[in-house]
């Protein structure tokens, strides 16, 4: 038995955990991995400076100090156009992150312009423009940009996800398939701890997430609708062959390590011939949104898949899994979460098959949003056919 002690004492401490503390190990884990953050060919990394998460718009002053330590050298690939006065440097950013480059009483600004002796002009606030960047030097001109940049990238990270590249899984047999997996889930499964109704997905929400996204502005939605449109023109169509893409949904499969702890269940989706064309297709539109900064890079593959079950479902019926890391202000989300016993589940219904469906769209789909169908409302799409 005293053997066994440390052990007991482990799951014990991990159990008790509150939510500051696992706030904290989330802060420690970006100490020991800080976030990199690339900007015109140059890889930064921003070390975080203050145990604090940021909150509110009063801290960024300080937040300021700390990442600026990443942006000392500056990047000589801007455009920076030479005037009479001296040089001249343009910033592209939506007009939620102004406040972001202003600070509290524009002391960041204030700062910006000290340190890098430039002119720094931003629109007014709910005004959408560029931010421009004017001194006597260049050299102070691309310090500044560069700065700027990584306030920008660092604040956009800390918005919450907006809308997602996807698949619709909803056609009408998929969504009967999926409602009789329920009602036998429920039927034979009842007993087993965590799972009852309000952890499984709605039927006309099913779908295949390529990637998330952060848009902020009207011009950004246009950039992604052209950029999905330049990856159908220069190899979706090759890989669909103008076609859409013949699935099967079958067999299911948990997120974690313990079928006995599960909190996402998620339904298998593969090409019904058995290729690899469509994990080769979502992956290089992965690729290339990652490459265009549209898209941050966690992964290097998309994992195929449908969740079925979640269990933030339970207190949120349109909660939408690990995508919410962040409030909008920049704070660190807990989420509790009740875990419900999958092994019964993933023991009876291993198998089960969802039926076929044909992908012949993707979609920019909005968060938190309902079209006339039930369904995410879309933004733009592009079709195979």
């Amino acid at each position: 038995m005293n053997r066994s002690t440390p052990g007991i004492s482990l799951i014990l401490l991990t159990v008790i955990l509150d939510k500051r503390a696992c706030v904290k190990i989330h802060i420690i884990m970006e100490v020991l991995r800080p976030q990199l953050i690339k900007i015109g060919g140059r890889v930064y990394r921003k070390n975080p400076i203050q145990e604090q998460t940021y909150q509110h718009e009063e801290e960024d002053d300080d937040y300021y100090q700390g990442l600026m330590e990443c942006a000392e050298e500056p990047c000589e690939t801007y455009e920076v156009v030479q005037t009479l006065q001296g040089f001249r440097c343009t910033v592209k950013a939506p007009s939620l992150l102004y406040k972001h480059i202003v600070g509290k009483r524009g002391d960041t600004r204030k700062k910006l312009e000290v340190e890098t002796k430039t002119s720094i002009s931003i629109p007014k606030p709910g005004q959408e423009g560029e931010i421009v960047i004017t001194g006597q030097h260049r050299s102070g001109v691309i310090s500044a940009r560069t700065r700027i940049d990584v306030l920008l990238l660092t604040f956009r990270r800390k918005q919450p996800f907006t809308h997602f590249l996807a698949f619709f899984l909803n056609e009408a047999e998929v969504q009967e398939r999926f409602l009789k997996f329920q009602e036998e889930v429920l039927e034979k499964c009842s007993m087993d701890h965590g799972v009852d109704s309000s952890i499984f997905q709605n039927p006309k929400k099913l779908h295949l997430t390529i990637g998330m996204l952060v848009l902020l502005s009207e011009q950004e939605i246009q950039q992604t609708c052209e950029m999905l449109q330049q990856c159908k023109e220069e190899f979706i169509d090759d890989i669909s062959g103008g076609k859409p893409l013949e699935v099967e949904m079958a067999g299911i499969e948990y997120m974690n390590d313990d079928p006995g702890m599960v909190d996402v269940l998620y339904a298998k989706v593969h090409m019904k011939d058995g290729s690899n064309r469509l994990q080769e297709l979502v992956d290089r539109v992965l690729e290339r949104f990652q490459a265009s900064g549209l898209i941050v890079k966690e992964w290097n593959s998309v994992k195929l898949h449908a969740t079925v079950m979640n269990t933030l479902f339970r207190k949120d019926p349109n909660a939408e899994g690990r995508y919410n890391l962040y409030t909008a202000d920049g704070k660190y989300i807990f989420k509790e979460r009740e875990s419900f016993d999958g092994r019964n589940i993933l023991k009876l219904f291993e198998n089960f098959s969802f039926g076929t469906l044909k992908l012949n769209s993707i979609h920019i789909s909005q968060r938190f949003t309902v079209d006339s169908f039930g369904n995410y409302a879309s933004c733009g799409q592009i079709d195979f056919s």
